[in-house]
């Protein structure tokens, strides 16, 4: 997955913007309010969809060489260990 194609690179944007949507306006699990967090969050949940096959393992449907399951998995994983890590960080001692 290093070398991917559009389309790979197109399924991870569509899957990290689904899980972005639940997970910052649905869950309402977000550092801040606003637009630019919610990119924030397509950001963080695209490395996490892309890291998911290789922690999560190569199972269930396939398309484009991207685990779907994986996928959304490492994003949902990536985008709340990010705001748990922000939010623990923001915390006073």
């Amino acid at each position: 997955m290093i070398g991917m194609d559009s389309g790979s690179f197109l399924i991870l944007l569509v899957i990290s913007v689904v899980v972005a949507l639940i997970v910052h306006y649905g869950l309402r699990v977000r550092v801040r309010t606003g637009f630019i967090s919610f990119l924030g969050s397509v950001v963080w949940g695209w490395v996490g969809a892309w890291l998911g096959s290789p922690v999560f393992g190569q199972w269930a449907f396939n398309y484009e060489e991207v685990y779907i399951i994986p996928a959304i998995l490492g994003s949902f994983a990536l985008l709340v260990l990010m705001v748990d890590l922000v939010k623990t960080m923001k915390t006073p001692a």
